[in-house]
């Protein structure tokens, strides 16, 4: 097959729906806004303009009244993950307020052994097909796409927001550097083939 012709998704060939979700009829999940990502060995590219779209996104969600979460990766203390310093705090742009929980993660997945999904129950909003989660935070390639695919696996549907998601330059097997843009439209690409949707937006979700 050509190289120019995309192969068909996988969510084509299972017959799972495309269309994007209202967010009215969904639950936000802000993962890892941490002041890790802007400056320092964690540096992410755009970090600053995801920031402000996902403060954007956060203030849809608590216009429109529905159930927020928060996740924050806590990697120890002396580390750009350390929770209990500045650096590793959640970004004041999008700071939780009250009745928004925040749930602590140690690993890519924020599902996996944390209280992410007992939070969401005590929100109203159980598992299953027809679930909506809105994702969007850092790292692209990381946190976001294992929440995706954890989200996916635990019978939510979710969408990620691409401006509000932001990765970094990697170096590839072969030794050659994979551009932050390249790996944010490949981990973008390994979502919408199963694991949910992608808007560009969040101007792109119908109210």
């Amino acid at each position: 097959m050509s190289t120019n012709t995309p192969s068909t998704p996988l969510r084509d060939v299972i017959g799972l729906d495309g269309r994007p979700p209202r967010l009215s009829e969904s639950a936000l999940v802000l993962i890892d806004f941490q002041n890790t990502y802007r400056e320092g060995v964690m540096a992410l590219e755009g970090a600053a303009e995801a920031l402000a779209a996902g403060a954007r996104l956060l203030a849809r969600a608590r216009a429109a009244g529905i159930p927020v979460v928060h996740v924050i990766n806590d990697g120890g203390e002396g580390t750009p993950y350390d929770i209990r310093a500045d650096i590793g705090a959640l970004s004041k742009e999008v700071a939780p307020v009250d009745g928004e929980p925040v749930v602590v993660k140690q690993f890519p997945d924020a599902f996996h052994a944390t209280t992410l999904e007992e939070s969401l129950r005590g929100l109203g909003v159980e598992s299953g097909t027809g679930r909506n989660l809105v994702l969007a935070g850092f790292m692209t390639h990381m946190c976001v796409t294992f929440t995706a695919q954890g989200a996916f696996n635990r019978g939510y549907r979710p969408t990620v927001v691409a401006e509000a998601t932001a990765t970094r330059s990697l170096a590839a097997p072969d030794g050659t550097v994979l551009p932050a843009a390249t790996l944010r439209t490949a981990a973008l690409t390994t979502v919408t083939d199963l694991f949910g949707l992608v808007v560009p937006t969040a101007d792109a979700l119908p109210a």
